[in-house]
């Protein structure tokens, strides 16, 4: 008999259906807030560790009285460093008493008194990026607290992340009791409901040859069942009692009536034995169903169930604080720093509004260029309240020329990316305490053609129609019109032509045919009617022009 190849393309299918076994496709994220890009700044490119108290105050002073605010930077956000290295004795997250002696609560209500909203930082990790304490497993304390301070902006960073396994612990006994302590039922495994590669097994390794335990629930492969039938709507204690593992952690959720809850066997020295793993968790009167699974294969799995169970904290934080204290609810504006690593653009609408595409931005060219080629590549990922991040603006740090600054913020607008300014914005401030309009670097970040571009309802990210030395990118308006930008990548001038008839062609935009069309020029301010784009750009220079 012929023996039969190995298939690696049957292999992956195979793996495939195993793999969907746990997978439902979820909702977009959806907290009602940053319909459109949202824009502010950041405490991190330009002052990094070196923050306090008063000098988030004097920012917040200097964009409203530069007429940033105005504008629609709205947002002040603290980045890492505005932590104590240690929790408060309720284990929450607390400020450091000497840099911001007044408090985030109060911090929060300066910025709304001025129209404005605060941001805070954390990292999906043990630490912070500078080893400050950071969430992760403190997802639903931090939340509360974030919640109570008033914080409308909440950026998550990916610093000391810590992967959740991908194996599940064996299950040995299931038993569920009253608050008080009663057993009112046990589950062997057997009992159990078995889907996919869940399977019962005899276990003689742990000395008692007549034991059973429960594999299969690894890698979102297997699935385990059970029903109860609760006496009256309350309190239970789960508890598991799991085989000891030697190596890394294994991990399950316990998924009660659609309310998941984490339980996570720590690895152990010892190669024999049980452990006991309990959860609170709230049942109803009457027939309740308790899944078992763990739905993580990848490191890319891993990351996405961390940043959306964070996600969900975020939203339960917001509505019962509200319902607590009579007060209207406030959104957190939740912005995804997973760095791009694990491909955020393909699970990040359903877990926040806005994740980073990139690694960190500088303020050179070669870093805006990187950055860039990068992330226009993914304009199908972006909607309304769920949008590519490829970081902060460093328009006005470093050596970037006028030129550049003004491509850089032209191509941050085309591809609907978060405007949070990275600068000194006091800087714009004249002695007298008004704006300093002169300034040409004010002048680009308030250019209000450019932000109304940015800022359009239809909430579509750019696409570059043409790439070279020369890229045209074009960007759907509503009302029929379309933004055009023509970006010259190369170190000299270069002369461009664009034919509107051309660009007319492409299906995703309402433009039509026409011999001529009403054109104005963004940063020249200038209108004409014509049925083409042509010109001269200087080196990385940038045109942007509303076709209607």
């Amino acid at each position: 008999m012929k023996k039969k190849q190995f298939c690696p393309v049957c292999e992956i299918k195979k793996l495939s259906k195993k793999l969907s076994v746990n997978r439902v496709s979820t909702e977009k994220y959806d907290n009602g807030v940053a319909l459109t890009p949202p824009m502010g700044w950041s405490s991190w490119n330009l002052f990094a560790s070196h923050i306090n108290e008063e000098l988030i105050k004097e920012i917040a002073v200097a964009m409203d009285k530069s007429g940033l605010k105005d504008a629609g930077y709205i947002y002040v956000n603290i980045d890492d460093c505005w932590q104590s290295s240690q929790r408060d004795g309720e284990g929450r997250l607390a400020p450091d008493r000497q840099t911001f002696p007044g408090g985030i609560k109060s911090l929060s209500a300066f910025m709304n008194e001025r129209g404005m909203k605060l941001g805070l930082y954390s990292s999906n990790g043990t630490y912070t990026c500078e080893d400050y304490p950071a969430s992760l497993g403190h997802e639903a304390l931090d939340a509360d607290t974030l919640a109570e301070w008033g914080v409308e902006y909440f950026k998550y960073d990916f610093c000391h992340n810590v992967p959740v396994s991908s194996k599940a612990p064996k299950i040995a006994l299931i038993e569920i009791a009253a608050a008080n302590g009663e057993l009112l039922r046990s589950f062997r495994p057997c009992e159990l409901k078995l889907s996919g590669d869940a399977a019962v097994f005899s276990d003689e390794s742990q000395g008692n040859p007549s034991s059973s335990l429960l594999s299969g629930l690894c890698s979102g492969v297997g699935e385990a069942v059970l029903s109860f039938a609760a006496p009256e709507s309350g309190e239970y204690l789960l508890t598991l009692t799991v085989a000891k593992a030697r190596g890394e952690d294994r991990f399950v959720i316990a998924d009660v009536n659609g309310k998941e809850h984490h339980v996570t066997s720590v690895a152990s020295k010892l190669p024999k034995g049980f452990r006991r793993l309990q959860q609170s968790v709230f049942l109803r009167e009457g027939e309740n169903e308790i899944r078992f699974f763990n739905p993580v294969a990848s490191r890319f799995d891993s990351a996405a169930f961390q940043y959306k169970l964070m996600g969900r904290e975020l939203k339960r934080a917001t509505r019962e604080h509200a319902e607590k204290t009579g007060e209207k609810e406030k959104p957190i504006v939740y912005s995804i720093c997973e760095w791009g690593m694990n491909r955020p653009y393909k699970w990040g609408a359903e877990a926040g509004n806005l994740w980073r595409t990139t690694p960190d931005i500088k303020p050179i060219w070669s870093s805006v260029m990187l950055i860039y080629e990068h992330n226009v590549r993914l304009w199908k990922y972006a909607s309304c309240g769920a949008w590519n991040d490829p970081d902060m603006l460093e328009v006005g740090n470093g050596k970037l020329t006028f030129e550049e600054n003004k491509a850089h913020f032209s191509l941050w607008c085309m591809m609907a990316a978060p405007l949070i300014l990275g600068n000194d914005v006091r800087k714009f401030i004249l002695a007298d305490g008004t704006a300093d309009e002169s300034c040409r670097t004010l002048q680009i970040l308030k250019n209000n053609a450019m932000i109304a571009i940015y800022q359009d309802a239809l909430g579509v990210q750019g696409r570059r129609i043409k790439a070279g030395l020369t890229d045209v990118i074009v960007k759907p308006l509503s009302g029929g019109k379309t933004a055009l930008c023509v970006f010259n990548k190369t170190n000299s001038q270069r002369a461009y032509s664009v034919d509107l008839c051309v660009v007319s062609n492409e299906g995703f935009l309402s433009m039509k045919k026409k011999r001529e069309y009403e054109i104005f020029d963004v940063w020249d301010e200038k209108t004409f009617c014509s049925g083409s784009l042509r010109g001269e750009l200087p080196a990385h220079g940038v045109n942007v022009f509303i076709v209607e």
